[in-house]
C-alpha cells in the first residue's frame, strides 16, 4: 500500500479524473437502482406486501387477477387441503372514482378481502372497514397526499355506489394506481364482470403454505383452477416485466461499462509506467508485490469513490420531486457497492497481466 498511496499523492490530477468517472458511474447505478425499486413498488406493492405465498386462479386467466373469477364455494375446498396453512378470498378490479365534493376523478385499483383476514391492510390512520357495511373503504396514503381526507365520499361512475374513506394505509399500489380496500360484498355489488358468474364470487384465493407442498396442493385443487407463485403474479401485472427488464438491463450495462473503462484507464497507466516497474523489478521487487500495489490502489480509489457516490445519491433524493417513485434500501446499497468494488478489481486484471510480463532489462533499456 506504501507504493500505491505515494503514487496517488504524486499523480493527483490523473487519479482525480479516474475517480470522477468512477463516482459518476456509481452514482448512475445507484440512482437507476433506486428508480427501478421505486417503480417496482409503485407498480406492485399491494401484491408484494400481501401475506400470501401463492394465488389460486382460473386456469385460463393467464395469471391475471382481472381475468379470474372463482366461486366462493371453492374457498372452503382449498382451506380443507391439508398442506394449506391459510387461505383468503381476494377481489380485484380497476375503476374510476369521483370525489363527490368536487367531482375530481381518480383511477384506483379496488381490492376486496375480509377486514379481519390475512390480506387486510394495516391501517395507519382512521379505522378499518367493516365486513357488514358496504360503503366503507381504506385507501392508500397517496390519495391523502393529493387532497383526499378521512370522511370524503367517493362515487363509482359505473355502478353509482358511494364509498366513504374511513382509514388510510401505506405502500399499497397496483399498476401505478393507488389501492382502495373494501369488503367482498361491496366489491361484488360494483363488479360488472360477475353478471354471468353469480354474485358470490371473487377474483383469486391467496394461499399461505410451504413451498415444499406446492406439488401436492396443485394436484389437490378443484378442476379448472391453477396455482401460481407471488412472483408469477407480479410478472403478469401489465408493464411490470418490461419495465423492470429495461431498468435491469441498463444497470447491467453500467457494470460492464465500468469494468471496461477502468480496465482501459489502468492498462494505459501501466503502459506509461513500464520503465518504472522494470526498475523496481531490477531492484528486487517481485511481481506479487507490484500486483498487490496495483490492486490496493484500485481498491482504495474504488472504496473512496463509492462512498462519495452513495452520499451524493442520498443528497440527490432530497431534491427529487415528491411524486417520483424512488426507493434505495441499505441492503441494495451494500449489494451494489460490493459489485462495483468487484468490477473495479476485475478491471485491473489486465494491468496485472501486463506487469507480470514486464522484463526488467528490456524495460530499463527503454529509459532515455
Amino acid at each position: 500500500m506504501f507504493l500505491a498511496i505515494r503514487e496517488l499523492k504524486h499523480s493527483k490530477l490523473r487519479y482525480l479524473l479516474i475517480g470522477l468517472i468512477m463516482i459518476l458511474v456509481a452514482l448512475l447505478v445507484f440512482i437507476i437502482s433506486g428508480l427501478a425499486n421505486g417503480l417496482s413498488s409503485d407498480n406492485a406493492s399491494s401484491i408484494q406486501n400481501m401475506k400470501a405465498d401463492y394465488f389460486v386462479m382460473e386456469h385460463d386467466s393467464k395469471n391475471k387477477l382481472n381475468r379470474s373469477i372463482i366461486s366462493m364455494e371453492k374457498l372452503d375446498e382449498i382451506r380443507a387441503i391439508s398442506d394449506v396453512k391459510a387461505a383468503e378470498g381476494l377481489g380485484q378490479m380497476m375503476i374510476t372514482l369521483n370525489k363527490v365534493s368536487s367531482s375530481e376523478k381518480t383511477d384506483v385499483t379496488i381490492f376486496a378481502t375480509d377486514a379481519s383476514g390475512i390480506l387486510a391492510p394495516k391501517v395507519i390512520e382512521g379505522t378499518s372497514y367493516d365486513n357488514k357495511e358496504q360503503g366503507e373503504v381504506v385507501a392508500d396514503r397517496s390519495l391523502k397526499e393529493v387532497g383526499y381526507k378521512l370522511g370524503d365520499s367517493l362515487k363509482d361512475d359505473l355502478s353509482g355506489n358511494v364509498f366513504t374513506i374511513v382509514g388510510f394505509t401505506e405502500k399499497q399500489s397496483y399498476s401505478h394506481t393507488p389501492a382502495v380496500y373494501m369488503n367482498v360484498k361491496g366489491w361484488q355489488e360494483i363488479n360488472p364482470g360477475l353478471r354471468n358468474h353469480g354474485k358470490d364470487s371473487i377474483s383469486t384465493i391467496a394461499v399461505q403454505m410451504d413451498s415444499k407442498a406446492e406439488v401436492n396442493v396443485r394436484e389437490s385443487l378443484p378442476e379448472g383452477l391453477t396455482l401460481i407463485s407471488k412472483e408469477e403474479s407480479l410478472q403478469s401485472i401489465p408493464g411490470y416485466k418490461e419495465e423492470q427488464g429495461t431498468l435491469t438491463m441498463m444497470i447491467a450495462f453500467l457494470f460492464v461499462i465500468a469494468a471496461f473503462v477502468l480496465a482501459v484507464f489502468f492498462y494505459v497507466i501501466t503502459l506509461q509506467k513500464t520503465n518504472q516497474f522494470g526498475v523496481l523489478k531490477a531492484l528486487g521487487a517481485n511481481t506479487g508485490y507490484l500486483a498487490k500495489s496495483i490492486v490496493g490502489q484500485v481498491m482504495l480509489l474504488a472504496v473512496t469513490c463509492i462512498a462519495i457516490s452513495v452520499a451524493l445519491t442520498y443528497g440527490v433524493t432530497l431534491i427529487m420531486p415528491e411524486g417520483m417513485p424512488f426507493e434505495l434500501s441499505a441492503d441494495l446499497v451494500i449489494k451494489y457497492s460490493v459489485l462495483l468494488l468487484a468490477v473495479s478489481v476485475l478491471g485491473s486484471l489486465l494491468s496485472l497481466y501486463r506487469v507480470a510480463k514486464i522484463d526488467a532489462i528490456e524495460a530499463i533499456g527503454r529509459v532515455s
